[in-house]
């Protein structure tokens, strides 16, 4: 298997040798395919697949083939190596293929976690294989410790190890936990994959040559976000 992604392009190309075979979770993302048309096969997801991708159809595709996947602007694709005995709680919103092979379950998490976060079940991957995640941004990975606590934007968590300590929090001042979204407080051991895509939309406003008076009256005055240009 061969992975490509040419620097700013919003694409990834992939060749497959005979033998090898990929699940696209979005086959709509197929821009193009080069091979034998056998070599692709949809199938149905299944109920839960379905309601979380909110697709009702996957692509099996095998080689020797070649295609290229669309990506979603500001958006990369990860891949991710998965062991036999996986560990990794993924969101798998962000999932978007997976090696033939490799398979996965739902894992529910806790009732007060999904409460806040609207998020129910998590994804177990069993390998070995490889998974692709889409992030915003590039993918960072931070070990985690078992006394001090990661603190990671609860919109930025891609994976977390099914066996660490996690619940929701805020840190620092009272300012700073009034400026902060909610935050995933984790502990214990193995990796974290995280999206390190910008969450804050008045940072590219900073960047760009934007008058900071008019940026105020933006903010203060009623409906100044719509007559102010």
């Amino acid at each position: 298997m061969n992975i490509s992604a040419p620097p700013s392009t919003g694409h990834i190309q992939i060749q497959l040798d005979a033998g090898e075979a990929l699940h696209v979770l979005h086959p709509q993302a197929i821009a193009a395919f080069q091979g034998n048309p056998r070599c692709r096969e949809d199938r149905f997801m299944d109920i839960g697949g379905a309601f979380r991708k909110k697709r009702w159809t996957r692509s099996r595709l095998s080689g020797p083939c070649r295609f290229i996947l669309g990506l979603p602007p500001g958006f990369t694709l990860e891949l991710i190596d998965i062991p036999e005995e996986g560990n990794l709680l993924f969101d798998f919103r962000h999932v978007m293929l997976f090696a033939d092979g490799v398979t996965f379950k739902s894992k529910i998490v806790k009732w007060k976690t999904a409460w806040i976060t609207r998020e129910l079940v998590r994804m177990k991957f069993y390998g070995p294989g490889v998974v692709g995640v889409l992030t915003v941004g590039a993918l960072a990975v931070e070990q985690l410790d078992p006394d001090t606590p990661l603190f990671v934007d609860k919109n930025s968590l891609i994976a977390y190890p099914e066996d660490a300590a996690i619940r929701l929090s805020v840190y620092g001042n009272t300012l700073a936990s009034q400026q902060m979204n909610v935050q995933w407080e984790i502990k214990g051991h193995g990796p974290v994959l995280i999206q390190t895509g910008a969450r804050d939309t008045s940072l590219s406003d900073k960047l760009a040559n934007d008058n900071w008076f008019k940026r105020l009256l933006r903010e203060v005055l009623p409906y100044g976000n719509v007559y102010i240009k």
